[in-house]
């Protein structure tokens, strides 16, 4: 059984991986980028877990 935590840590590596490459030339600036795009994918992402939990299915 996989994580969906794990999912989401993968997908938001892999996107904001993409993102920051194509967004940005300077490597310092890929990485900056980069780290700020991963932590908003991971924060948004527990945030509307944490939001939608209190609603039955």
């Amino acid at each position: 059984m996989t994580s969906h935590i794990l999912l989401i840590v993968v997908f938001a590596a892999l996107a904001s991986l993409v993102f920051a490459v194509l967004m940005r030339d300077d490597p310092r600036e890929q990485l900056r980028v980069g780290t700020y795009l991963f932590l908003g994918f991971v924060g948004s992402a527990i945030a509307m877990g944490w939001l939608m939990y209190p609603f039955p299915l």
